[in-house]
């Protein structure tokens, strides 16, 4: 299936980016505690406060906290934590399979994770945040081209490209894919990510029929992008079958991020896509403040 122009996915993510506010009090207020850089649990420059502790001759006057200051003896000087802006990484399975959609008047699957992907990269940056493709040939950046260099770096990745290596600084990470390829495959790929990003999220996006199988008779199946092809004389005798491997695949693969301590969200393209950006979105607000 043609991949949609980048442009107008473009467009799409900005919409999209503008609905996080509008989701739910809870979430905003989640989102607001969050906002911009992650504190670091020290003293530095931020908003938050972190501790007093007393002041000091290399202090100005301008320091003391009169307030605090007036119920003892001495004088106290207000210290805000150290904030510095998190970097966020992002990629998007390119197989040909994760490019496909049964409708051709819907978004395929690749599509839509790469939406979400930049949606929620631009609403990060504008944050403060840094964003970027894992595996790109580019630097993660914050403000406004952030989104649009996520994607672009994204589509230029090649489907037989290895899966990237982690990352040489701390970085949280947003994996899209359908995640059919074997279990032991994606395990061997994450827990090396896992090592150095400890918090990350796995975004499965798939077409509405590969969750609700609804082929009766005589049915011919096919591989996107591969020749290969079964035809089926009574589709409606597997249906049982295969909707028992798809729900046990979904339960792997949450068991597998729960173990690598990350988050699963699950998406199907006949659904809004806002709904998994804010779970992403507040997911990792939430993540900052544990």
């Amino acid at each position: 299936m043609p991949q949609a122009p980048l442009n107008q996915l473009k467009a799409e993510a900005a919409s999209l980016a503008g609905q996080l506010g509008t989701l739910s009090t809870r979430a905003r207020a989640a989102s607001a505690a969050n906002v911009g850089s992650a504190g670091r649990r020290r003293s530095g420059t931020g908003e938050n406060f972190w501790q007093y502790r007393r002041h000091a001759a290399e202090d100005g006057a301008d320091r003391i906290d009169w307030r605090r200051s007036a119920r003892e003896e001495n004088l106290f000087v207000r210290e805000t934590e150290l904030e510095t802006a998190r970097t966020f990484l992002f990629w998007v399975d390119p197989s040909p399979g994760f490019g496909w959609s049964s409708d051709p008047k819907r978004i395929d699957k690749a599509d839509r994770a790469l939406t979400i992907a930049m949606a929620l990269a631009g609403a990060l940056s504008r944050s403060g945040e840094r964003a970027g493709a894992l595996g790109g040939g580019r630097s993660a950046v914050s403000g406004a081209k952030a989104s649009a260099r996520v994607g672009e770096d994204i589509r230029e990745m090649s489907a037989d490209a290895p899966f990237p290596s982690p990352p040489r600084d701390v970085a949280a990470v947003v994996i899209a894919s359908d995640f059919y390829q074997p279990l032991e495959t994606w395990r061997s790929r994450l827990t090396p990510l896992a090592g150095k990003c400890r918090d990350g999220a796995l975004l499965q996006v798939c077409d509405p029929i590969e969750e609700t199988y609804p082929f009766d008779g005589r049915v011919r199946f096919f591989r996107p992008g591969e020749e290969r092809q079964r035809l089926i004389g009574r589709a409606e005798s597997i249906r049982d079958g295969y909707l028992e491997r798809f729900a046990r695949r979904r339960s792997d693969m949450i068991e597998l991020a729960a173990g690598l301590g990350w988050r699963f969200v699950s998406h199907a393209t006949g659904e809004e896509a806002r709904t998994p950006l804010g779970q992403l979105a507040y997911g990792f607000a939430d993540g900052a403040a544990a």
